[in-house]
């Protein structure tokens, strides 16, 4: 069996302003950087057998300081790339793109990926694992995909941990500030 933790990572100046966020490299805004600190004290706790991340800076700076040094970093596990879309702010989208992404499956954005292609890159990732325990720092269209493909649909705040047995297809925890009420 593979128990999977999986953490979006911490707030960047782009989730505060709102903005699609997918493959541009931006960095953790100071909150961002204490929320991952925030998880330090919970993870450092727990012993896994692998420790992954996105290869964008947010997920490996999250990584660093909610647990240390990730053993591999890798762009399947990067967000959803958003093409002509990236950086536009919500209010800005067309509403058939804002339909379409609040729809999730499907979605594509003008020149950018589809969700069909996310699931295949980031699933490539964790049914090639080996049995065991991981921790993964990655995104939130990875966590909300996920979540949808386990019979849950939300959205999860930066720095929410998601808990999955991935050999049962259940959620075994979602933890983080409005996610779950901690």
């Amino acid at each position: 069996m593979s128990e999977l933790w999986l953490v979006r990572h911490g707030q960047t100046i782009w989730n505060l302003e709102g903005r699609l966020t997918g493959w541009t490299d931006v960095p953790l805004t100071p909150l961002g950087e204490q929320q991952a600190r925030s998880l330090a004290g919970w993870l450092g706790q727990e012993r896994f057998d692998g420790v992954l991340a996105s290869d964008l800076q947010r997920a490996v700076h999250t990584a660093r300081l909610a647990y240390g040094e990730p053993q591999a970093r890798l762009p399947e596990l990067r967000e959803l790339e958003f093409g002509a879309l990236e950086g536009l702010r919500w209010a800005e989208l067309p509403e058939v793109y804002k339909n379409a992404l609040l729809a999730f499956e499907g979605f594509q954005a003008p020149g950018g990926e589809s969700t069909a292609a996310l699931r295949a890159r980031v699933y490539g990732v964790l049914e090639g694992l080996a049995p065991g325990r991981y921790l993964v720092f990655t995104h939130g269209g990875v966590l909300r995909m996920l979540l949808r493909d386990f019979d849950q649909d939300r959205f999860l705040p930066p720095c929410a941990v998601l808990g999955l047995d991935w050999a049962h297809k259940r959620v075994l925890f979602v933890r983080g500030e409005g996610a779950d009420g901690s």
